[in-house]
């Protein structure tokens, strides 16, 4: 079993015990802003549920990914807009 993954966060390197999910990589890699709204207002996560789809991100390619709701792959690639 794998104690630790190996991921980027808007293209830094981070390494966290495997089963974390994205949103607390994000929040501990320091950032508060994963996306901004179309006014350009900060969003980050709120229900920590995949409701309010306020804490979407890129992960691997892939757009509109909700981060609360996603556990950290060895090799991910993680980009906020924020």
């Amino acid at each position: 079993m794998i104690e630790k993954v190996h991921i980027r966060v808007n293209g830094r390197p981070v390494s966290i015990p495997a089963g974390t999910i994205v949103a607390a990589v994000i929040a501990r890699a320091g950032l508060s802003r994963f996306r901004r709204s179309v006014s350009g207002q900060a969003r980050g996560p709120l229900c920590g549920m995949g409701i309010c789809m306020e804490c979407r991100v890129t992960i691997n390619g892939r757009p509109y990914c909700r981060s609360c709701q996603v556990l950290c792959e060895e090799d991910m690639e993680v980009i906020s807009d924020g």
